[in-house]
């Protein structure tokens, strides 16, 4: 009896056992089933997210698109309108020189405005100027001849133009002047202004950091020096225009063309005010 007594709890014992174990089991595969869904609640919403970013740069991207129209129709008013106001300013440039040209042909008859125009030293004496009557009043709607213009006049409002730093205006009377008397006394010294007024506008261009402006004023200034030695080699403005060559020449980087103008100017101008500025440009130059 007392064996079969411990049979049967033995088999009590073995049947608790076996439903523990199934409980277990049932639990764990619930835990399973809801991290499974946890994840996927997760990744749904992320993809949501995905999906809403999507959206939005699909959205954003759609604007810019219809936007850019109307963004180069901005840029290209801008452009007209820049181009207009270009346009404006060269016109009023335009009706400045006319005024220059008017007040020019007006001058002969007004009394001589004293300016402090440097001594020009000539290769030939100037003859005096002999005063001429004044001419007759022209009738209204007409101009009075340019004939009429003394040399002089222009060279003079071309000088005042350029000592008050309108250097475009210069150039323009400068140039008139040698048009008109290309043989004059003064054809050197008005050559040279019109070199000195771009190298000016060069300075002036380097300043407000514009470096192809100034490059080409440069060497529109580097052109202009050179007819003097060119065409008036004689004057007393050549072995000033030699040294502002030079100079020109090495604010364009080219040290071995001005070494060899200033070495020009001390060779055949060694009394000349620029020759001892010369020697110490050379001197700089040379390799020690």
């Amino acid at each position: 009896m007392a064996g079969r007594g411990r049979a049967l709890l033995l088999a009590a014992l073995v049947c608790g056992g076996c439903a523990g174990v199934s409980d277990v089991a049932g639990v764990a595969t619930q835990q399973d089933l809801l991290e499974v869904r946890t994840e996927m609640g997760l990744v749904q919403q992320r993809a949501l997210r995905t999906k809403s970013e999507v959206d939005a740069a699909l959205a954003q991207m759609d604007r810019r698109q219809r936007e850019r129209p109307a963004e180069e129709e901005r840029q290209l008013q801008a452009i007209n309108q820049r181009l207009d106001s270009l346009n404006g300013a060269l016109t009023a440039l335009g009706g400045r020189v006319d005024e220059l040209n008017a007040r020019l042909e007006r001058q002969r008859s007004a009394a001589p405005v004293p300016s402090p125009l440097p001594p020009v030293a000539t290769a030939r004496p100037v003859a005096p100027v002999t005063p001429s009557a004044p001419p007759a009043e022209p009738t209204p709607g007409s101009r009075p001849s340019t004939n009429a213009l003394q040399p002089q006049d222009i060279y003079q409002a071309a000088y005042i133009d350029f000592s008050k730093g309108s250097y475009p205006l210069a150039i323009a009377g400068f140039r008139e002047f040698l048009r008109r008397f290309p043989d004059h006394p003064l054809g050197g010294a008005a050559q040279y202004w019109i070199g000195e007024a771009h190298f000016s506008l060069a300075r002036g261009y380097t300043n407000a950091g514009q470096a192809d402006k100034a490059t080409e004023a440069l060497e529109q200034a580097v052109q202009e020096f050179r007819k003097v030695q060119a065409n008036y080699a004689r004057s007393d403005k050549a072995p000033t225009a030699l040294y502002k060559e030079a100079l020109a020449l090495l604010d364009l980087k080219q040290p071995a063309v001005a070494q060899a103008r200033l070495q020009y100017l001390v060779d055949n101008f060694p009394q000349a005010e620029e020759a001892p500025l010369a020697r110490e440009r050379l001197a700089a130059l040379k390799p020690n």
